[in-house]
């Protein structure tokens, strides 16, 4: 992966709670990248869930609210109404 050189500034006292937690074996770097992923695909997810519920609420202003299909699946799993 091509990287690019970045300055970044964070507050100090986040800066030392990072150095603190952060494993002996782990660069400052592949912390924050890794975070930055992290972020970057929630905030993706949260997109598309948001894009859902657009959709959901437009079908549902459209077709009205539609009833409960569960008491009907049972009913034809017990025979009744059934045309085999």
């Amino acid at each position: 992966m091509e990287r690019e050189a970045l300055t970044i500034r964070f507050p100090a006292q986040l800066l030392q709670k990072i150095r603190a937690l952060k494993q002996d074996d782990e660069s400052l770097n592949d912390l924050v990248v890794q975070a930055l992923e992290k972020e970057m695909k929630w905030r993706s997810s949260w997109a598309a869930h948001k894009q859902i519920q657009t959709i959901r609420e437009s079908v549902k202003q459209r077709t009205g609210v539609h009833p409960d299909p569960v008491p009907l699946i049972r009913q034809l799993r017990e025979g009744e109404g059934r045309r085999d």
